[in-house]
């Protein structure tokens, strides 16, 4: 729909799935085709990494094994380790060297380092993995505690992994309050919930939209991705900064 590389570029997707999910991609391509997107030049739908990966711009790495009931994390490790050095190594031979790489599936930050690590021509970089759905929450938490829109916080950082172990800062974070911009601190005046359960619902967010939802977080992560993916194409306007692994 234009929100992510303008509305004046044409996009080709490329959609990569494992074989035993080719009906459902079918399904997918089905529905894109129904949404009569006005930019949307071509779907390719394809099991082949060769097909998936050759002369891409963009490449946002989604599928990565979750974490199941008696798995421990060395178990993850394994499996995830093979599907991004696959895809990393895929990437090398058949994509530009110029491909931005956006790492989605978790853990995003080792999953993120192994692709890289597994396509050496292409620039270090150019990897990236999101951590962008963090930033947004952090947003939109302080949003909702001064009541004003997301539009009106900015310059909130994500340290660490997309993990419970993250650190959501708003020290250098500035909101517009009656038209002038101030710090989120000063605009709040409540340092023990900054500190206290505005972190801990930042980090733990995911684990709550599972409970609620019995499934993970789908619209936020994709508007994440979207967001993560215009700026790396266009940039942030001067003074601001947004968060990525």
């Amino acid at each position: 729909n234009g929100s992510v590389f303008g509305k004046d570029q044409p996009i080709i997707l490329v959609l990569l799935d494992i074989t035993p999910m080719m009906g459902v991609l079918d399904g997918v391509l089905m529905e894109l085709q129904d949404c009569a997107l006005p930019l949307l030049k071509d779907v390719i739908a394809t099991d082949k990494e060769e097909v998936a990966f050759k002369d891409l711009d963009v490449a946002i790495l989604v599928g990565s094994m979750p974490r199941r009931d008696g798995m421990e994390r060395k178990d993850l490790l394994k499996a995830n380790v093979k599907i991004f050095k696959s895809q990393g190594a895929a990437l090398d031979k058949y994509a530009k060297k110029s491909v931005k790489v956006i790492v989605v599936g978790n853990p995003a930050n080792t999953n993120c380092l192994t692709a890289s690590k597994s396509a050496p021509s292409i620039p270090k970089e150019n990897f990236s993995c999101l951590t962008r759905l963090d930033h947004n929450r952090a947003k939109a938490q302080v949003a909702l505690k001064l009541g004003v829109t997301s539009e009106d916080v900015k310059n909130v950082i994500i340290w660490g992994n997309h993990s419970s172990t993250q650190y959501p800062d708003v020290n250098h974070a500035k909101v517009k309050l009656q038209g002038k911009e101030v710090g989120v601190y000063e605009a709040l005046k409540n340092d023990s919930w900054l500190k206290g359960e505005f972190i801990t619902t930042v980090q733990q967010r995911g684990a709550a939209v599972i409970k609620a939802r019995k499934l993970s977080s789908a619209m936020s992560a994709a508007k994440a991705i979207c967001d993560h993916i215009r700026d790396i194409w266009f940039g942030t306007p001067e003074g601001e900064f947004v968060s990525m692994g």
